[in-house]
């Protein structure tokens, strides 16, 4: 039956409008394991002792190593930062050099530990893609200083995640006080970083879409088999 134009019709749902921030589902509070996990982050990044105490848990190779941050706890700052990373036997090779395994694998923990003294606890930082590039042989402490950075700051402030892009340089630090530092490496390298509220909320989405998943199959399981034909049987009719 054709439609009358004259008559108003019924409104059409729209299907493809996009979310608001209204129509989101609220962000839970962390619960009290992830307020001591966001609490010991930001301990971690206050002092070296309690950094060396976290890496032999979570980063055994850095806390052997024994790289450190040096750095003021008010001023963030790229050219105030430095991380040295000593020459002991576990970092150094055959020939009595910096090992290229410890300057490259340090590089990561260096530049996270500038990112993570910016974004605080709340952030999780992973390395997205690194270069490095090795100048000469390193024969003392490896002094690691972030030489360019984005603006860090203005990306947490903006919220949501986010990826940072640092470029590094690589000394080896003055062995005397008359000696100046020669430069061993550059890099650079590539963090994406992720509120851990969002980290949250996409975990929550995953577990209630596999229950959702799961109770649907556990329905499909308990029905009757009979229901459905088979799909040949009509032609087996025929």
């Amino acid at each position: 039956m054709p439609l009358n134009p004259d008559q108003p019709q019924p409104p059409v749902p729209a299907t493809g409008a996009p979310r608001t921030a209204a129509a989101r589902r609220p962000m839970r509070p962390p619960t009290r394991l992830e307020r001591l996990e966001a609490w010991a982050s930001r301990l971690s990044i206050k002092n070296n002792f309690f950094h060396k105490i976290f890496s032999l848990v979570w980063l055994p190779y850095a806390a052997r190593s024994g790289i450190k941050m040096y750095q003021k706890k008010k001023d963030l700052a790229a050219e105030r930062f430095a991380a040295i990373l000593p020459f002991r036997r576990f970092n150094r090779n055959f020939y009595d050099a910096m090992a290229g395994a410890a300057l490259l694998g340090n590089s990561e923990v260096a530049a996270g530990m500038y990112l993570f003294s910016v974004c605080g606890g709340d952030y999780t930082v992973v390395c997205k893609e690194m270069k490095y590039r090795f100048l000469r042989p390193c024969l003392g402490p490896a002094v690691y200083r972030v030489v360019k950075s984005q603006d860090v700051e203005e990306k947490v402030a903006a919220g949501g995640e986010f990826n940072v892009s640092l470029e590094m340089e690589i000394y080896q630090q003055q062995i005397v006080k008359k000696g100046e530092e020669i430069l061993v490496g550059r890099c650079d390298i590539t963090f994406h970083c992720t509120p851990k509220s969002m980290v949250r909320e996409r975990e929550e989405r995953r577990k209630a879409r596999h229950q959702r998943l799961d109770a649907k199959r556990k329905a499909l399981d308990a029905g009757d088999p009979g229901d459905a034909a088979p799909p040949n049987q009509g032609a087996a009719d025929r």
